[in-house]
This record gives structure tokens, sequence and C-alpha cells, in this order.
């Protein structure tokens, strides 16, 4: 949390910095004109491009995880007539999405003009600015991929949790949503990963400020829109149900309610296709911004390149933890709550909250004090400290509030 603000500081700030400078080996200020430096500087021993390549294993390792949750959940047991509502309200989702994909399209083209005008008009970047336009697209459709994913992995796990209630046993209605939120979260994050790991280690170096701000642009375009129609949308949607439980006198969720259906469907675009894209969107975004920090702000090409893959190596490192304390997690709830006819959900959450969050702090610790402990002034343990505190307000603030 800490790093999102700093991060979307840092964005703010720097995002029409002009002037000259030679930090990253570039000539004009902000993220359009950065370049990064060769990153096989050697890290903790290991060559910095040799480490985020096994970072990039590690995100298809995740979003194979993901996607291995997702055939898992598809093929649990399901009433007919329960997956039948779950599909209509799928289909009614679809709907939405593809409006809204139509959407977003004419934004773009409003947002692209903009880009065109003020990058080769008033920048004369020349060929880049086709580069900012093509990844804009890129990180729209990662926005706009992970929330259709999203929507669709809850739609159908709901028809399976409620299919599994019947049993009576609690532990499967808790165990079903968790997958499906783990199976979202490990795409989410390994997708966005991937993207920023192959422009960073594919893409010549003098082109990744641009690949960078265009891939910034295009998801917060998608986020926003999806953020804020998803939220517009769940509201007239559950405003509609209510209305026709007054004027007939029916509840809410009675079949004969013709708002049923949309409520259903507000509900999934306002809980997973808007936080689905926002979540990838912030992490991007943020990431953005710290790369154009470290090389605006640190003149030593050495520093920089150490700097750099030290935050992604942690992110992979966050990645791995969040996974392993899943693990951990589910394993220590089914011993106590398999076979209970009834638990309260919070506590294995909280506890899965709190397992992540200390495993993440000494994991971020270690890998720190490895990477960078030859470093000068203790910077290792201050930037340690200093994600740590995110780390434990992340977890602080759902339990305060």
């Amino acid at each position: 949390m800490l790093w999102a603000a700093l991060g979307g500081t840092a964005l703010l700030g720097l995002a029409g910095c002009g002037g000259s400078g030679s930090a990253g080996g570039h000539d004009v200020g902000g993220e359009a004109n950065i370049k990064l430096p060769p990153l096989d500087e050697m890290v903790g021993g290991i060559s910095g491009t040799t480490l985020l390549w096994i970072g990039l294993v590690v995100c298809l390792l995740g979003l194979g995880f993901g996607l291995l949750s997702y055939s898992k959940l598809h093929k649990l047991p399901v009433h007919s007539s329960m997956k039948e509502v779950s599909e209509t309200i799928y289909e009614t989702c679809k709907t939405y999405l593809k409006q809204q994909g139509k959407f977003l399209m004419v934004l773009w083209v409003f947002i692209a003009a903009i880009i065109l005008i003020y990058f080769q008009f008033l920048q004369h970047m020349g060929a880049k600015v086709l580069i900012i336009l093509l990844f804009s697209l890129v990180g729209m459709a990662g926005s706009f991929g992970v929330a259709w994913y999203g929507i669709r992995v809850n739609t159908f796990a709901n028809s399976r949790t409620a299919h599994a209630s019947l049993r009576g046993r609690p532990y499967e209605c808790f165990d079903i949503p968790m997958r499906s939120g783990m199976s979202v979260g490990m795409v989410l994050i390994s997708v966005e990963l991937f993207m920023m790991l192959f422009i960073m280690l594919i893409l010549p170096g003098d082109v990744a400020g641009p690949c960078f701000i265009g891939f910034a642009i295009g998801e917060s375009l998608g986020a926003a829109c999806l953020r804020i129609a998803g939220g517009i949308f769940t509201k007239i949607a559950d405003v509609g149900a209510d209305l026709m439980k007054i004027a007939f006198h029916i509840k809410e969720d009675d079949a004969r309610n013709p708002g049923v259906i949309a409520d259903c469907t507000g509900d999934n675009a306002g809980d997973s296709v808007g936080p689905s894209a926002d979540g990838f969107e912030t992490y991007g975004v943020t990431g953005v911004a710290l790369i154009t920090f470290l090389t605006l702000a640190v003149p030593d090409p050495s520093e920089q390149v150490k700097l750099l893959v030290w935050i992604f190596v942690v992110r992979v490192v966050m990645l791995i933890a969040s996974l392993v304390s899943y693990l951990i997690n589910t394993a220590v709830t089914k011993a106590r709550f398999g076979n209970a006819k009834a638990f309260d959900f919070e506590k294995p959450l909280s506890s899965l909250v709190w397992i992540t969050s200390v495993m993440s702090i000494v994991l971020t610790v270690i890998t720190t004090w490895w990477m960078l402990g030859s470093m000068a002034d203790g910077l290792w343990w201050k930037l340690a400290i200093i994600v740590s505190f995110g780390t434990l307000a992340g977890a602080l603030i759902p339990e305060l509030v």
C-alpha cells in the first residue's frame, strides 16, 4: 500500500517533467524518454538478466496454477438448474462486457489522438509514438481480459458453491470461493508481471519508456471505465430489482422478479469486473512509476540495475509467498474445519492474510539483504522496512476497519 502511494506520487510528479539530464542514459525527462541500462549487472552473485528470466518462468508457473484451478473448479459437480442460472448471469455479463469493449475503443480513439498530438507534434518522438499507441492497446486489453476472466470464474464458481452447500458441509462453501479468488489473483499478477518483464528482457532498452507509458495509459483507461461503469451498472441493476420488489410485492431474489438476473449481473460486474481490472491497473502503474523514478533519480547505472532487478525479484517473491501461504492455510483450514458442521468463515480468511503478510515480510527482508546488502548507508534494511510497512498496512487496515 505504501508502495502504491509512492508509485502514484512519482508517476504524477514525473509525467510531464522536462529538461535535460543524463540519468539512465536519456536526454529528456519523463517516462516516454527513459532508457533502461543493460540488466546483466551482478546482483547477489547472479546476473540481473538471469534473475529476471527466472521471474518470467515463475510468472508462467503462476499462470499455469491459476488456469489449473479454473479447470478443476469447472469440473466440480453442479445441479442443472443452478448451472442454468449461473450461465444466464454469465451471458448477461458478456453482453455488458461487449458493450464496455465498444465504449473503451471509442474512448481510446480520443486518447490516441491526444497521444499523437502531444508526443508527435509537441515532443517530436517520431516512430516511438506508434509504440506508445500499440502498448496502450496491450494495457487496455490486459485490464479487459483479466476482468473477463474474473467474471467467468466467479459466475460458475457461484453455482458450484450453491450445489456444494446442499451437502451441509460448510468447508466446501468456503473452499470453492477461495479457489476461485486465488485463480483470479494468480492469473492477474502473473499476466501483469509477465508483460512488464517481457518489455524489460525482450525489447530494446531505448524503447522501454514508450512501451511502459503506453502500457500504463491503456490499463488505466480500461480500469477506469470498467471500475466506474461497473459500479454504475451494479447500482442501476440493484435499484431495478428493488423497484420490482416494491411494485409486485415479491422478494428481491424471487424467480418471478424480472430484475433478478440483472441484479446478479450487476453484482458480478461491480464486485468482479471492476476490482479485477482495477487491481491489474494499480499493480502495473505502480511498477511503471517505480521504474521511472529509479531511472530518473539514480545517476549510477550500476545502482539503477540493482534496484530495478530488486523491485521485480521482490514482486516475484511475493507471488511465491502468496501461493505457499494459500496452500498452508488451506491445509490447516481443512484439518480444522473439513468435517465441521459450522465455523466462522472469517477466521481462515484472517489467518490467510496474516500468514501471507508474515511470510512476505520475512522473504522481503531476506531477499533485500541478499541483493542489496553490499550497497552503502544500510540501504537494504531501509528499503526492506518500507516495503514491510506497506505489507503490514495491507493486513492491518482490514482488521481495523
